[in-house]
This record gives C-alpha cells, structure tokens and sequence, in this order.
C-alpha cells in the first residue's frame, strides 16, 4: 500500500535516546536520566486524590470538545493569578497535551502550503506537525547573542504567513522580555503573520517571570500544558487561548479531531491549579538543579552554554568535543551512563555540534549524573579541532 508523501516526518530523536537508555536498564545497568524533558515527580498529591473521589462517584465519560466548563474558568484565574489578567473563559481551548493543541492551531490558521517560521534550535516536533500538514516549515538561526531568541530583524525578507515562538524556549530554556515579545508580536502583525506563543514552560522560572504574549495581544494563539509546571506529562492534558472570533473554528476541528481531551486527566488538572504549595516546592527543586548543573558541567568540559532562565534545560554548545552529537550521546549513554539529547533534534544546520541536558529529575540524580560526566570526561581524549561556534 502507497504512504502520503507528507507522513514521511523525521524521527523525534530524543525518544530513539530514551529506548536504547531502556534497552541498558533492561540489561542491568542504572542509567543517570538528562535526555528527556519530564519531571520526575507525578501529579501533585491533592489532584490524584481528588481523581480517586472522582471515580467512585461518577462514570467518567465524553466532555464538551473545548473543555470541562469548571476547568477553563480555572485556567482563566490562573491567568489573573499569574499575569493579573482578566481573561473570557469561553476563549480557553482544553486539549489533548500541547501537541493536540499545535494541531488545532496549525489546522485553524494555516493553509496547504502555508510558509511558518520558527526559531533554530527548536522544539522539533513543531516542524514535523507542520510538515504532516502539508504546511512549510521556516527555520530560522537564532544567534547566542540574542540568547537563541529570535528578533524581527532575522525575519526580514523572510516569507511567512505564520511564527511560532517559545518563551522559555526548549532546548535553550532562555526567555523573551516584554519588549522583545512585544515587537515580535508587533512585527508580525504588520506583516499579517499569524503569531503562535508556546508558553508551556511559563511557572518554571529561576528571575523574572516569563511574560505571556496576552499581556501584549489578544489577536494571537496561545499554546500551554499542564505536561511541564504541574507535572503531568502522562496524563496529556493543555490548552490554548484563542481570539474569540477563533473560538468555533477551534471548537468544530476539536469536535471531530478528538472529540474532547480525556475526562479523567481534566479533573486532575482542575484540581492541580489548586496544589500551588506542592507545585512551588517542585520548581524550588529544579532551581537547585540548574544551580548545580551551571557549576558541574564546566567541571566536566561543557562550558559553551546559554544559561536558561526558566525551562529545566542546559543546551551546550560540544563542537570542541565531536563532530557528531548522536554519537557523542550515544557515548556517554555507553561509557558514562548519562542520557543526554543530541542537538539534531532540535537544529538540523548546527545540531550535530550541541547536546541539551535536562536537570528535570531529582537533585540526587543531577548530582549523580554530574559526577559521572566529571569523571568520564576527565579520561576521554580530548578530539584535536577548533572550540564550537555560535550554538
């Protein structure tokens, strides 16, 4: 049988690392964990116990497509909580995880053909999902000197109809001030871009707050998930936020793409809107981390990095260390037993010379992985070539 020319995606090479890490654990081996970008913790404690009550009391069943109406009023008083925003809950979208959400964006937005931009590195998945709608693609290289944020001067003479942007950004976990938002969002409104603002690792910071692009416009879609701050990427529950005159066009894809996000991951994320002692102790956790990691891995020679502002990566610049970052992972899976996520999948122009480390884990586990990488690296050979670029 004949394949769609547009179902030919590349890998998520992140998951090919996370199975052969499975594959060396199967084996016997305990494997320090930095490759993929999932707390360790699970769902806070109140929300699990509000699903148990849950279960017992009543069936669990269909929902309306855009969500429990309980749940988008939650998520609009988040935003009042967060960013001292009055926010219509009609314009909250529940989705299947942020990746169902991209694929009601990218559907509602855009046409076959369609050109849209995205910064490089990026979240890979964004280019694949494109692709597999018959949309285009842009990548556009970001420079360490703008904190591998992209400004609107890298968009000139660019065609797009559209601009996904991250703020905190994976895998650089760098973020974009509000004026830096601002005039990407006011760029790409005189141009007729439409703007998409992934803001899923907003909670997740180490300063300032990340801003959101609503503080800015409300004529842009807003993706987020419950995956990264709240700590429940299994459950596969995120939303967006949408202009109002967006919200059938939202609702009708929702209806017959996936009739509605799962009932049961619904109620726990109610419920964890609520858990904010629980949750804050979760980011104090990762905050210690990225401490840790921006002192240990310069021990352990990864010195070219962007420090990240919110997000719980490290992406570091390797090109004085390999020439190919799949190996080069592969490597210290092998030799080291750290996972760590090679560049590539995040930027195909110069991905083969960075690594993305991930302090999401336990502190005993960042510690734990540090000190395996010290010691590894203080024994490698060290490859005769040049010091890394510009990420």
């Amino acid at each position: 049988m004949d394949r769609s020319s547009r179902g030919q995606v590349d890998p998520f090479i992140v998951m090919d690392v996370v199975e052969a890490a499975r594959k060396a654990e199967d084996a016997g081996r305990h494997i320090i964990h930095m490759e993929v970008g999932q707390p360790g913790t699970p769902a806070p404690a109140g929300a699990r116990a509000t699903l148990a009550r849950e279960l017992e009391a009543a069936p669990l069943g269909y929902t309306v497509s855009l969500g429990i109406p309980a749940l988008r009023a939650g998520i609009a008083g988040l935003y009042k909580r967060w960013y001292g925003l009055t926010l219509n809950p009609e314009r909250v979208v529940v989705t299947a995880g942020s990746s169902g959400a991209f694929l009601l964006a990218f559907t509602a937005l855009f046409d076959a053909g369609d050109r849209v931009g995205m910064g490089e590195p990026g979240y890979p998945s964004y280019r694949q999902i494109l692709k597999a709608l018959s949309l285009v693609p842009v990548g556009i290289q970001t420079r360490l000197a703008n904190r591998l944020q992209l400004v609107p001067a890298e968009l000139d003479g660019v065609d797009l109809q559209g601009l996904i942007v991250a703020s905190p950004g994976n895998p650089s976990g760098t973020m974009l001030g509000r004026a830096a938002l601002g005039d990407l969002i006011g760029y790409a409104s005189q141009r007729r871009i439409r703007f998409v603002s992934d803001e899923i690792y907003h909670g997740l910071h180490y300063g300032e707050r990340a801003v959101s692009a609503l503080e800015i416009s409300d004529d842009v879609y807003v993706v987020n998930s419950f995956s990264k701050y709240f700590s429940m990427t299994g459950w596969r529950v995120g939303w967006m936020v949408v202009p109002e005159d967006h919200i059938r066009t939202i609702e009708r894809l929702a209806q017959n793409m996936f009739i509605c996000a799962p009932h049961a991951a619904q109620v726990v994320a109610l419920a964890a809107l609520d858990c904010v002692t629980e949750l804050e102790g979760n980011r104090a956790t990762y905050a210690e981390n990225r401490q840790r990691m921006l002192e240990g891995l310069p021990r352990a020679g990864f010195s070219q990095i962007a420090p990240p502002d919110g997000a719980f990566y490290v992406y570091a610049d390797v090109g004085d260390l390999t020439e190919n970052s799949v190996e080069f992972a592969a490597e210290l899976l092998h030799e080291a037993g750290v996972a760590v996520t090679p560049g590539l999948d995040f930027d195909p122009v110069r991905g083969r010379q960075t690594l993305r480390f991930s302090y999401a884990r336990a502190t005993v586990d960042i510690v734990e992985g540090l000190r395996r990488l010290e010691a590894y690296m203080s024994v490698r050979p060290r490859p005769d070539r040049a010091a890394g670029g510009d990420i």
